[in-house]
C-alpha cells in the first residue's frame, strides 16, 4: 500500500526513497562551485582588489597559499577580463571548467538516476593527480618568488 492511502511506507520503501534523496559528496562540490561561480557575477571585478584578505595562511604569513587569487581570478572571469583572471590565479579558469564539468556530469546523472561519482575514484585517476601536481608547483614557484 502506499502512504497516500493512509498507511506508512514499508521499511524497502523508506530506504529507496531515502536512497533517492541522499546527496553525495559530488553534488555537494559541484553545488558549492555553482554557487561560487554565481556569487563571482555579483561581485565588481573593479573593486575586487579592494576586499578584505579572506585567506588566514597569507593574513598570518603576507605569503600566497595555493588557493590565493581563485576569488578574483572567478570575478575576473566571471565578466570576461580573461588576462586579470590568469594574472590573479592561473588555476582559477581551470577549477571553473572543471566545475561547470562535475556540475553538468551530476545533473545528467541525476536525471537519468544514475549514481554522481565519486570523487575519491575521480581525483586518482591521472589526469587530476597531474592537474594537481602542477597547481602544487605552480603554488611553490609563487611562494618562492613572493620571498
Amino acid at each position: 500500500m502506499t502512504q497516500s492511502m493512509g498507511t506508512t511506507p514499508s521499511a524497502h520503501e523508506e530506504h529507496l526513497l531515502l536512497r533517492r534523496l541522499r546527496i553525495s559528496g559530488a553534488e555537494v562540490v559541484a553545488a558549492g562551485g555553482v554557487a561560487g561561480m554565481g556569487a563571482a557575477f555579483l561581485l565588481s571585478p573593479e573593486h575586487i582588489e579592494d576586499g578584505p584578505v579572506i585567506c588566514p595562511f597569507r593574513a598570518l604569513t603576507g605569503l600566497p597559499c595555493p588557493g590565493c587569487g581563485l576569488t578574483r581570478s572567478w570575478v575576473y572571469a566571471a565578466h570576461g577580463w580573461w588576462q586579470e583572471s590568469f594574472a590573479s590565479n592561473a588555476f582559477g579558469m581551470v577549477l571553473v571548467a572543471a566545475l561547470l564539468a562535475l556540475a553538468v556530469v551530476v545533473v545528467v546523472r541525476r536525471v537519468r538516476r544514475i549514481p554522481p561519482p565519486d570523487l575519491d575514484k575521480v581525483m586518482r585517476r591521472p589526469l587530476a593527480l597531474g592537474v594537481l601536481g602542477i597547481w602544487l608547483v605552480y603554488a611553490a614557484v609563487r611562494l618562492a618568488y613572493a620571498l
